[in-house]
């Protein structure tokens, strides 16, 4: 199978600090991630000042500051994201954002990444979709809160705006999720009725909604990222350590390698462990040349270096050609054909 692209979701984790965000990108390397990723906005553009906080960043941050406030505290100049691609091209790690208005995809456009992850709460803003499709990267999209339906809609909005580069993700739009709403057969649902390649995004605090989907098929798996847990912030608790991730990337990889290749074959571990497991038609007790061979001789033990127990038929009735002892196996030869 193919490998699973596997992304760090360092998003605003950073704390609107560039070392911290430096620091995620070395971190993230060393857990074995394929990419990283961040978000790339401007508090400004995507919320207003009065909006409030959504019930989890409430849980976890202060209650006193407006969404506004919070994702003030978060930003990163534009000189900050130059850094934090130079970084990633030098560290060998894929460099990934979430653009959240037209200017966020310029501006990215202007750095010459690969592609763009789209957030959950922009899947349904199709003429958004439509913009940032029309660049000819890939999108990589996040399903959050949406039905097959708006799902499907998004997809088809992308390709009419001539991108087929698409992968969507399943995901839950809490943090941290509980792990059943992860939901991870719609991700089997929407690659057959979008016809799209799938992975999922994962807020659950273990690891099992990941593996499971990798076992399903996801070709990417996208997990929040952070240096402490312990970090004011609204992902912090719902993200993994670089010690925790770097079990995640291992487990997946394990997880790939248990897969195979589909084709039903004795690995070489068991033809070498054939002759000791299967069994030989061998003598029930000490038999004379001549003794007509009937079933109450016959027993099936191991090893196989006898008759195969399926010609059982073909040796009652016959012969024997010269004696057996007790539990020695047929052989070819003991037999008068």
């Amino acid at each position: 199978m193919n490998r699973t692209y596997v992304i760090a979701e360092a998003g605003v984790n950073h704390n609107g600090d560039l070392k911290m965000a430096l620091q995620l990108i070395q971190e993230a390397k060393k857990s074995g991630a394929d990419c990283v990723k961040f978000q790339t906005f401007k508090a400004e553009q995507i919320v207003t000042q009065q909006s409030p906080k959504a019930k989890y960043q409430l849980e976890v941050t202060s209650k006193s500051e407006s969404q506004f406030e919070m994702l003030k505290k978060l930003e990163l100049t534009l000189d900050d994201y130059r850094a934090l691609l130079e970084e990633c091209k030098l560290t060998g790690i894929d460099f990934l954002s979430t653009p959240y208005n037209k200017e966020d995809v310029d501006f990215l456009c202007d750095l010459n990444v690969s592609g763009f992850k789209i957030a959950s709460g922009q899947l349904t803003e199709l003429p958004f979709l439509t913009y940032a499709a029309g660049k000819g990267k890939q999108m990589i999209i996040s399903t959050g809160m949406a039905t097959l339906a708006e799902v499907f809609a998004a997809v088809d909005t992308i390709r009419n705006a001539g991108n087929n580069d698409i992968i969507v993700l399943q995901c839950t739009t809490n943090y941290p999720s509980k792990i059943e709403d992860a939901n991870l057969l719609a991700m089997i649902s929407m690659r057959e009725a979008c016809k799209v390649r799938v992975g999922y995004s994962d807020h659950v605090q273990n690891n099992y909604a990941c593996f499971a989907s990798v076992a399903l098929g996801a070709e990417v798996v996208e997990k929040h990222f952070t240096l402490d847990k312990n970090l004011p912030g609204p992902d912090h608790s719902s993200s993994l350590t670089p010690e925790e991730f770097s079990e995640l990337v291992q487990g997946i990889r394990n997880i790939e390698a248990s897969l195979g290749n589909g084709i039903k074959l004795p690995s070489q571990a068991e033809v070498e462990n054939t002759h000791g497991m299967k069994r030989s038609m061998v003598a029930l007790t000490d038999l004379s040349a001549g003794t007509i061979i009937t079933e109450s001789h016959i027993g099936f033990k191991r090893p196989l270096n006898g008759l195969h127990p399926n010609l059982l038929e073909q040796v009652l009735g016959k012969k024997l050609a010269r004696p057996i002892k007790k539990d020695e196996a047929f052989q070819f030869n003991s037999i008068e054909w």
